[in-house]
């Protein structure tokens, strides 16, 4: 498939994917008679992972890493999942952050919605009001 395609089918810009060839995160495409760009299908599913990669928070520098263990085959099948392990637990303790962070803003939110109602409230009943008899003051602490 030519780089066209492979915009169209995987979601990254024609400069994202020189990029990431460029740099290593896609191996380089092969050419065709005019020398154009020519992409196996497969390519596609490398490129999700890689976009999961990224949307996880993984840096670069650890995709190029991952990349060229890859790249190697066999025998790197272990450093792989070590790396992926680890990339999970920062991503599980990131997304406990996240959930703690969500629950504060659900309470503010849940306060703002009380302090509405409370408002509305008000406004179709005010409380009533009254005035204290003539003479009358507040007791004094001794």
């Amino acid at each position: 498939m030519k780089i066209g395609e492979l915009v169209k089918r995987s979601g990254l810009s024609a400069h994202t994917i020189r990029y990431y060839e460029r740099i290593g995160l896609l191996p380089y495409a092969d050419r065709d008679q005019s020398s154009q760009r020519d992409y196996d299908a497969s390519i596609l599913v490398w490129i999700e992972f890689l976009g999961r990669l990224r949307t996880t928070g993984m840096p670069i520098r650890e995709m190029l890493r991952y990349a060229a263990l890859r790249e190697r085959g066999v025998g790197t099948e272990t450093e792989r999942r070590d790396m992926l392990e680890q990339h999970r637990a920062r991503v599980r303790i990131h997304a406990a952050e996240l959930q703690a962070a969500i629950l504060v803003l659900d309470t503010k939110i849940a306060g703002y919605a009380g302090q509405e109602q409370r408002m509305k409230d008000y406004d179709t009943a005010p409380p009533e009001r009254r005035r204290k008899p003539a003479g009358t003051r507040a007791a004094r602490a001794r």
